[in-house]
């Protein structure tokens, strides 16, 4: 008898285990989903609003209602970042925190803005818009287009570095765009790494 109720209770606990593991996912789910229809909606909104107040500008009808030239406050918008080979086109915010980065690309505080002498560091999720730099190449082109101006980079190098290798945001002689991602693309939970994707300033551009 007590063999019988010791065994039942086991499966009980197991079936409770079972059933709180497969909530747990579905909760899980269910906020990846929400974060990812959330940033979808966020990039359609902002990239039309951009190309609106970009049109604006280029009809010489002065600035578009609220702009102000960079560098923008916390969260405003920098400009629309595009990689035509692997087909990336995302709007890039003002910082790299944690609920700026959910949304879109996030330019790094303390490095240079676009247009600007130095190396503009912009930062991305590997599992949204980043993504595609798994399979980027050096002399990949990439645009980074403001309302002030449109600015053309090519492709030097890749690396993969530690976490607090911050020198790789460091200016290098020529005005540079850095990328950086979480590495490995495919790593379950925080990844040890990070992925950079260095690119010079084309000249006159």
């Amino acid at each position: 008898m007590r063999r019988r109720l010791r065994s039942g209770r086991a499966l009980l606990a197991m079936q409770v285990a079972q059933y709180g593991f497969a909530a747990a996912g579905a909760v899980a789910l269910s906020y990846c989903l929400a974060v990812s229809l959330y940033a979808k909606c966020y990039q359609a909104a902002e990239a039309k609003n951009f190309a609106r107040d970009l049109s604006i500008m280029a009809a010489g009808s002065g600035a578009p209602p609220g702009y102000r030239a960079l560098p923008p406050e916390d969260g405003g918008i920098v400009g629309r970042l595009e990689i035509p080979r692997l087909g990336v086109s995302v709007m890039v915010v003002e910082g790299a925190g944690a609920a700026d980065l959910r949304r879109a690309a996030g330019h790094i505080p303390g490095t240079a803005f676009p247009g600007q002498a130095g190396n503009v560091g912009i930062a991305g999720h590997r599992d949204t818009c980043f993504r595609p730099l798994r399979s980027v190449r050096p002399d990949d082109a990439i645009t980074l287009t403001t309302l002030a101006g449109v600015y053309r980079y090519r492709v030097t190098s890749t690396k993969v570095v530690r976490p607090e290798d911050v020198q790789v945001l460091r200016p290098a002689g020529r005005d540079s765009l850095t990328l950086v991602t979480c590495f490995p693309f495919y790593f379950v939970g925080p990844a040890p790494e990070r992925f950079v994707v260095r690119a010079e300033r084309l000249p006159g551009a």
